[in-house]
């Protein structure tokens, strides 16, 4: 820990503090050295002497001078204080920051756990490892350590379950990268300093405890002696020589002040910091299942690299289950691009995220068929999925600052594909790695692979995202809204990128994204999303002749897509109504409401998919394709 990391070398107290703790280090190095022989040598001749020249505090009743035992005390006294709030801490990581990589069922576990553990009276829990384990030092540090322990668990689980939720680390899981790994380089590093901010206000309130066990006699026993020992042994002579208790006092505040503004002083840099820069159990009813249909026929042609048929996602709500994804279908074949559009809150990246097995805590992910490449994706543990999909598809994140560790270097990440999956030891991952970055022309690859991802610019981090999902050389890339918060120019850039990449490897890929104009540079045909559900299928070519569009959701996206013809003078299209609330159910199609071609079984019955004139499917129950279009497609 250093003074730069926590940016604390222009803060007065925190000064201060450090020297306190300098000259207490000083003490418990050398002062057992220098006068460890005179602080328990008896001396008839100087028994209970008042404070002089010779002995400035005076002498105990065996004649040993009281400065020195302070002195030679410190050692023993921060010793003690310190391994017994590193205890409570190694404890109460185990307890409140492992489950964040276990899963949700151990994550209620442990917290019934951590909850049950802070109910207990903290003297009624040291009292009792002193009853269990009879008085001593190391009763006093255990019984510490158990009173620390719940505090350090729920201050972990607190800060655990943030990362838990992130994206850098749902692609760790994805890529296989090993429970114990997501412990200690993505879950611990990204807690840390909240921690060690608590850790060093702890020490200071576990001497204050240490010292008040030995007072009352439980806690070091003699010949050893400690802080709280000298206390009370001046105190049994305060009224022949008050000062043989001043001196231990003195010491115990202190070094109580000293850990305790160091603390502060750090706890008000980090929240400086943090102003720079879970759902409780209802009842909800059945897990949602898998709708069964009769069987569509399958078409003769290539096989499908990714098949998605009936997929729904449901999330538990106040009053029962939330779908934002209802009984999504489609194919992804080898080498095409396609993409996926919709408004916000249409389900594109639930969707998408859900078939990568990547689908947030809480959510029931069902499917009549999820194959991808021959390999059935239903009912798959974290661990399966992850040796199943770990180098055989790619993600590509939405926001390429979170989803990146920000703890770990970027070459670190980048070399956690070969190394996890592929065995490859830490010099070639790390080759495999600044080649990635060159490929992704992202120059002096050697040097920025040494960088965090905060050094990066918003298009850098966004290609060594691109660069992360290549490496493993997938068959299948999954881009989440890849060109969120990027300028026309790096976006153009990224999107070439990214179909170069797969025109290079033959990868296929989903590139999700809100923006029609978008896709239309990349993908050879789209799936539009509206409500959770697939409206229309649709070939990239037919865009320019919105005529030839069969869902009035996909002419109206279309419609209001500005080019060099449009009126300047005239307000844009947009799109009347909003979107449904998923959190109710949605009876018959989902945008009758905002539709000026409705009827009433549109309000009552739901359109499924359906092929189309035009090549691909459509679920409406009037498809708005006009006859001169009808006449050009047959033709």
């Amino acid at each position: 820990m250093t003074t730069r990391r926590f940016g604390l070398s222009g803060q007065p107290m925190a000064i201060i503090a450090l020297c306190m703790l300098g000259v207490l280090v000083l003490l418990a190095v050398l002062a057992p050295v220098l006068w460890g022989e005179a602080a328990v040598k008896a001396n008839p001749d100087a028994i209970a002497l008042p404070p002089s020249a010779e002995h400035l505090l005076g002498t105990d009743k065996l004649g040993r001078d009281i400065l020195l035992r302070t002195l030679v005390a410190s050692r023993l006294s921060l010793v003690m204080a310190v391994v017994a709030t590193l205890m409570g801490l190694c404890a109460g990581l185990l307890l409140g920051a492992v489950p964040a990589v276990l899963g949700p069922r151990a994550q209620r576990w442990f917290a019934g756990v951590i909850n049950t553990w802070l109910a207990f009276p903290v003297l009624l829990v040291a009292m009792l490892t002193v009853i269990l384990l009879g008085t001593g030092a190391t009763t006093a540090v255990i019984a510490l350590a158990l009173t620390m322990t719940p505090s350090f668990a729920r201050l972990a689980q607190t800060l655990s379950s943030r990362v838990g939720g992130s994206e850098y680390l749902a692609a760790a899981r994805m890529l296989g990268v090993s429970q114990r790994r997501q412990f200690t380089r993505y879950v611990l590093p990204n807690i840390a300093e909240p921690v060690i901010v608590n850790v060093t206000s702890s020490i200071g309130g576990g001497l204050l405890a240490l010292s008040s066990l030995s007072f009352l006699g439980v806690g070091v026993q003699p010949p050893d002696f400690d802080w709280g020992r000298l206390l009370s042994e001046g105190f049994g002579q305060v009224y022949n020589s008050p000062v043989a208790a001043i001196g231990p006092g003195v010491a115990v505040v202190f070094a109580g002040l000293a850990f305790s503004m160091l603390g502060e002083s750090l706890a008000g840099q980090l929240r400086d910091r943090e102003n720079r820069k879970a759902l409780s159990p209802r009842k909800l009813g059945p897990a949602p299942v898998a709708v069964e249909q009769a069987a569509t026929p399958q078409e003769e042609g290539p096989v499908p690299l990714l098949e998605v048929d009936g997929l729904s996602v449901s999330f538990p709500g106040p009053d029962g289950w939330i779908r934002p994804v209802q009984d999504v279908s489609f194919s992804i074949y080898p080498g095409e691009i396609v993409g996926v559009v919709g408004e916000s809150g249409s389900g594109k990246s639930v969707t998408m995220m859900s078939v990568a097995q990547l689908a947030p805590a809480g959510a029931a992910v069902t499917a009549r068929r999820l194959r991808f490449d021959g390999d059935d994706l239903t009912g798959l543990t974290p661990a399966a999925a992850g040796k199943v999909l770990g180098t055989r598809v790619g993600v590509v994140f939405q926001d390429s600052l979170t989803a990146l560790n920000p703890a770990l270097r970027v070459g670190t990440q980048l070399a956690e594909v070969p190394r996890v999956h592929l065995g490859a030891g830490r010099k070639p991952a790390r080759t495999q790695a600044v080649r990635a970055l060159d490929d992704v022309r992202i120059p002096e690859a050697e040097r920025r692979a040494q960088q965090f991802p905060h050094e990066f610019s918003g298009g850098m981090r966004q290609r060594a995202l691109i660069a992360m999902a290549q490496i493993g050389s997938p068959s299948l890339i999954i881009a989440d809204e890849p060109t969120t918060a990027l300028d026309v120019t790096v976006q153009r850039r990224v999107l070439a990128l990214l179909r170069n990449k797969c025109a290079e490897s033959g990868a296929a890929a989903v590139v999700v994204s809100h923006d029609v104009a978008v896709l239309a540079e990349l993908c050879g045909r789209i799936l539009v999303m509206y409500a959770g559900r697939v409206v229309e299928d649709v070939d990239i070519a037919l865009l320019p002749t919105p005529e030839r569009l069969a869902h009035p959701y996909t002419r109206a996206l279309v419609a209001s897509l500005p080019d060099l013809d449009t009126d300047r003078g005239e307000p844009l299209v947009t799109i009347p109504g909003e979107p449904p609330d998923l959190s109710r159910p949605v009876t018959g199609c989902a945008f009758a409401a905002r539709c000026a071609f409705a009827t009433a079984r549109c309000e009552s019955e739901t359109p499924v998919l359906t092929p189309h004139r035009h090549g691909g499917r459509v679920a409406c129950w009037h498809p708005q394709d006009d006859a001169a279009g009808h006449e050009e497609g047959e033709a």
